[in-house]
C-alpha cells in the first residue's frame, strides 16, 4: 500500500510509489525537464509563492510548438492552498503566457474523471471537454478527461491585468520565431 507523501510529493496525477521513491521520481523529473529544453520539447516549471511560502507548481509544455503551436498544463496546488480561487489564478497566468507570449494557437489539459477541483479549473478557464484517454493510476487503470482551449476561446476570456516582460529574450531558446509570438 502506497503511503501519503508530504507534499509536494502528494501530487494526485503521478509518481504512485510508496516513501522517498516518490521524492526521488519527483525531483529527477523536474531537473530532466529542466536539463532538456530545446525547440523539439520543452517543460517550463513555476513554482507558485504566497506570502513568501512556496504552495504549488504549474508547468506549461510545449511539444514541437514551432509546427504546431499547442502547449499542455500541468497543476498542482498544496492541499491547504485549494479551494480558494489559486488554481484558476496560475492557470490564467500560464495560458496567459502561452497565448499573448509564445503565440501559442491551442491549450491542452488532462486531469482524472474523478479529479474534480482540476476540471472545473480547466472548465472555469474556457477549456471544452476533448475526449476520454486513459492511464494507470496506483497500478490500476483510470479514466482521464481530457481538455482543449483554442487561441479564439482564450481570447474571450483573456484577462487585462496580466503583464509579461522580457518574454523575447527565451524565445529563441524554445526555438519560437520572435517573429511568431504575440
Amino acid at each position: 500500500m502506497a503511503t501519503q507523501a508530504p507534499w509536494p510529493f502528494d501530487d494526485p496525477m503521478s509518481l504512485y510509489m510508496d516513501g522517498h521513491e516518490r521524492e526521488w521520481a519527483w525531483l529527477r523529473g523536474i531537473w530532466s525537464g529542466r536539463g532538456h529544453v530545446n525547440a523539439s520539447f520543452w517543460r517550463l516549471y513555476f513554482v507558485v509563492v504566497i506570502d513568501g511560502e512556496p504552495l504549488g507548481m504549474q508547468d506549461l509544455i510545449g511539444t514541437n510548438f514551432a509546427a504546431f503551436g499547442t502547449v499542455s498544463t500541468f497543476s498542482w496546488l498544496s492541499p491547504e492552498a485549494r479551494g480558494g480561487g489559486l488554481g484558476k489564478e496560475m492557470r490564467q497566468a500560464v495560458l496567459h503566457l502561452a497565448f499573448d507570449g509564445f503565440g501559442a494557437r491551442e491549450a491542452n489539459s488532462e486531469a482524472f474523471i474523478d479529479n474534480h477541483a482540476s476540471n472545473r479549473v480547466s472548465e472555469a478557464v474556457g477549456y471544452v471537454p476533448n475526449g476520454i484517454t486513459w492511464a494507470t493510476r496506483r497500478g490500476e487503470s483510470a479514466q482521464l478527461s481530457r481538455w482543449r482551449l483554442t487561441r479564439e476561446q482564450w481570447i474571450k476570456q483573456r484577462r487585462d491585468d496580466i503583464e509579461l516582460v522580457g518574454i523575447g529574450d527565451c524565445l529563441p531558446v524554445l526555438g519560437i520565431d520572435p517573429s511568431s509570438a504575440s
